[in-house]
């Protein structure tokens, strides 16, 4: 049964948004979601500058990686090995994601690459390692949340369309405030969201990887759009009175 790992599926309009199959269908306007995408993906970045940890967030992280896959031998496992090291940074975003925690992404993130090494044999070489790493990732995440008897409920964005919108920062858009409405999502849409808006996943391996329906994902994705550009306070014709956003895209005020 589809996402067994994860919330229920119960999603009303996945079976429309499955047939629709067209982006111009899903409400924002092109403009608003594109800089939506580049702000979600300064705010997770965001997140290891503003930590307390070393300059280099995952160097402890990696240094404990290089030791254990130290014994890596042949061509096969050497690449294996280096893929694995270059996918950290996403890793870790989708586990921040996930946790809302950095310390606790860490530990998230390095059990998956450890279950990863462990289980290379499994892995078929040209397809998306990311997308197969995710995959890992966010069973080990949703199994250790059953283990410890935690709900991630909220699959249908109902708290999320309770809430408030966030205070109006007098026409700037501080990370701070992106940060905060993705909070504000639903596990699954924040999930959704992150893995096609930042990672850059296609519908199809973002389904893969929350064992779900594309019209699932793209309805997902919609509503957390939907949801995240309601709670910011914008439209299409405001986008670009934004400070943040005009420096984001390079566009002088």
């Amino acid at each position: 049964m589809p996402d067994t790992e994860g919330p229920s599926l119960l999603d009303p309009i996945a079976d429309v948004a499955e047939e629709a199959g067209d982006e111009t269908r899903f409400g924002l306007p092109e403009a608003v979601r594109a800089h939506l995408g580049t702000l979600l993906g300064r705010a997770y970045d965001r997140i290891d500058l503003d930590s307390d940890r070393d300059a280099n967030p995952f160097a402890d992280l990696l240094a404990r990686l290089e030791t254990a896959l130290a014994q890596a031998e042949g061509e096969r496992d050497r690449t294996f090995r280096a893929g694995l090291l270059q996918v950290v940074p996403a890793l870790h975003r989708f586990a921040v994601s996930l946790t809302r925690d950095p310390a606790a992404a860490d530990d998230l993130v390095q059990d998956t690459l450890l279950r990863g090494w462990r289980g290379r044999g499994g892995f078929t070489p040209g397809t998306n390692l990311e997308a197969w790493l995710f995959t890992i990732l966010r069973n080990v995440f949703y199994s250790q949340h059953r283990k410890q008897g935690r709900e991630v409920a909220d699959t249908d964005g109902s708290y999320a369309d309770r809430l408030t919108s966030i205070p109006e920062q007098g026409g700037h858009l501080d990370l701070q405030d992106v940060r905060a409405a993705l909070d504000r999502l639903a596990p699954v849409m924040r999930e959704a969201l992150v893995l096609v808006a930042i990672e850059n996943l296609s519908y199809e391996e973002a389904a893969v990887v929350m064992n779900c329906r594309i019209g699932t994902v793209k309805s997902r994705v919609w509503r957390a759009r939907e949801q995240l550009a309601r709670m910011l306070g914008y439209g299409g014709d405001e986008i670009g009175s934004d400070g943040v956003m005009l420096s984001v895209t390079g566009t002088s005020a």
